[in-house]
């Protein structure tokens, strides 16, 4: 693997000096900056601008205990049960234990989360969860407020300064292997040097290697690519979460709308075109099933029936419920001529979240030391085989934090070193990018998607090693060439986590499994 897509004298870059450099602006991002120690001096590094990230777009809410009814052990028990078996359980006690004391600083810093007459906070449940334990902003609009909220006071802070439109190139680490910062590009180049001694990457997740994702257009795996470049570990690359609900039809970014699982928290059942309820059928907790079983589900009952979709019905709650529970999603699928009050919302699956990323410990350490990693981009191992419905956004809160509190507690002043870069013989060539692009797109959801085989991985794998070996030689002068070279990084090992886990668990299924007689999950 290529070590540094930089290939000149990195003293001739604008050399910008920093405590610490976060990569991305989503809430694992802003909530890692606004928790570090005052006094550090911190880069918060975005590569679509700053309203550009998958936090922004989430709707169904933050899962944590907040009912006195409630416990942190139920909590425990749903995040593991929907992990099937495969979370670190260390992990997920830290996240429902610590977990309501960040929503209780997100109230202080005034999110608007949505409450009763009583001015108590509303919660709601989603799928795979023993009790009501959503809490939410503006009906379904959880992520863009929290962001929104978190982003407005780091534009406050006089130690925080944010990079709209800068791309991560390289991890820099010096000949100890110990960070010193990053490379990065500006929309109009050229590389610029930020000198730091720690780095944390909450980039996000790698939704755009499919053709059919919820993701933002920026996420394509790009700081998962830079760690595993860095020489960080990767874990759980195999888990990719398919969301079973999603519009039919992509916006002009090609970005999915997310039908949120809240709607079948609060009462919608899925229907074939016989007017069937499948998944009565299909799981013991129905419609309200764990989001892998939903979603193969709907695949199968699509395949079956030759159906181009399925159907998602909450016409049984009032218009005035769902304008008030869920304006966005009311008022986006009215805008696509939908009245979710009276008809049927037609719904596919695609691909929407990440369990993967780069392995780290409780606090967010990687194995590289002074490199960190947070949210959606990290493996903290709370999420095991499958995601438990809204404990994303809990995860960034409370590991986002932990990376700074761990940074603050051991930060030694000092000027970070040189980084010890690596020559590499790059090649001229013409090639059609767009075409490659989609070829990886088309190879990872045909091969590498919802459903999984050993010929068809093997397949995927020798088909993007050759783009990956032609990708790896271009000189990276652009982000054009360094995004597809980033899609086909975290493809590959993605394919390569797939073949080796033959066994289907959690959102990970091998058709071939059955045919060899294997035990069915």
């Amino acid at each position: 693997m290529r070590r540094y897509l930089f290939t000149g004298d990195i003293d001739a870059l604008e050399t910008l000096e920093y405590d610490v450099v976060i990569v991305g602006c989503g809430i694992a991002a802003l909530y890692a900056a606004l928790n570090l120690d005052p006094g550090l001096s911190c880069a918060l590094i975005n590569k679509g601008g700053r309203e550009e990230s998958n936090s922004i777009y989430a709707q169904g809410g933050i899962a944590a205990v907040t009912d006195p009814a409630d416990d942190p052990e139920n909590h425990l028990k749903d995040t593991l049960f929907s992990g099937a078996g495969l979370c670190n359980e260390e992990a997920v006690r830290v996240l429902v234990t610590e977990g309501p004391s960040d929503i209780k600083k997100l109230i202080d810093m005034h999110v608007p989360f949505d409450t009763d007459e009583k001015g108590r906070l509303q919660i709601t449940r989603e799928g795979a969860h023993t009790h009501d334990r959503i809490v939410h902003c503006g009906g379904d609009a959880t992520g863009y407020h929290v962001t929104k909220t978190l982003l407005a006071e780091a534009e406050r802070r006089e130690n925080i300064d944010i990079y709209d439109y800068h791309c991560l190139y390289d991890i820099c680490t010096d000949d100890n292997g110990e960070v010193v910062g990053i490379t990065a590009m500006n929309d109009d180049g050229p590389y610029i040097f930020f000198r730091a001694r720690n780095v944390i990457i909450a980039s996000g997740g790698i939704g755009r290697i499919y053709r059919k994702s919820t993701n933002a257009k920026t996420q394509n795996g790009d700081g998962i690519a830079a760690a595993m470049r860095a020489g960080a570990a990767v874990g759980n690359m195999e888990f990719v979460q398919f969301h079973p609900t999603a519009l039919i039809h992509p916006d002009q970014n090609g970005r999915y709308f997310l039908i949120s699982e809240a709607l079948r928290g609060e009462g919608a059942v899925l229907r074939n075109r016989r007017w069937e309820r499948f998944m009565v059928n299909a799981h013991p907790m129905a419609d309200l099933a764990p989001r892998d079983v939903v979603t193969r589900a709907i695949i199968w009952e699509m395949r079956n029936h030759d159906l181009p979709n399925v159907y998602l019905d909450i016409t049984g709650k009032s218009r005035s419920f769902l304008e008030h529970r869920f304006p966005t999603i009311y008022h986006e699928c009215l805008r696509r001529n939908i009245d979710i009050a009276v008809d049927w919302i037609p719904v596919v699956p695609v691909q929407h979240y990440f369990m993967g990323g780069i392995t780290t410990d409780l606090y967010g350490r990687t194995d590289v030391p002074g490199l960190y990693a947070c949210g959606e981009a990290a493996n903290t191992g709370v999420h095991g085989a499958n995601r438990l419905a809204s404990n994303s956004l809990l995860e960034c809160l409370v590991f986002g934090r932990r990376c700074a509190q761990h940074i603050g507690g051991a930060f030694v002043p000092g000027r970070a070193g040189r980084p010890a870069l690596e020559p590499f013989a790059e090649t001229e060539a013409a090639v059609d990018l767009d075409t490659i692009k989609a070829q990886i797109r088309y190879v990872m959801t045909l091969k590498g998607g919802i459903l999984r085989n050993r010929t068809q991985l093997t397949e995927a794998i020798a088909e993007i090693s050759a783009h990956y070996e032609m990708l790896e030689r271009l000189p990276m002068t652009d982000h054009n060439p360094l995004i597809l070279l980033n899609m086909a990084t975290v493809s590959l090992a993605v394919l390569d986590a797939a073949l080796k886990r033959e066994k289907s668990v959690g959102a990970h299924y091998r058709s071939d499994e059955v045919k060899e007689g294997s035990d069915k999950k």
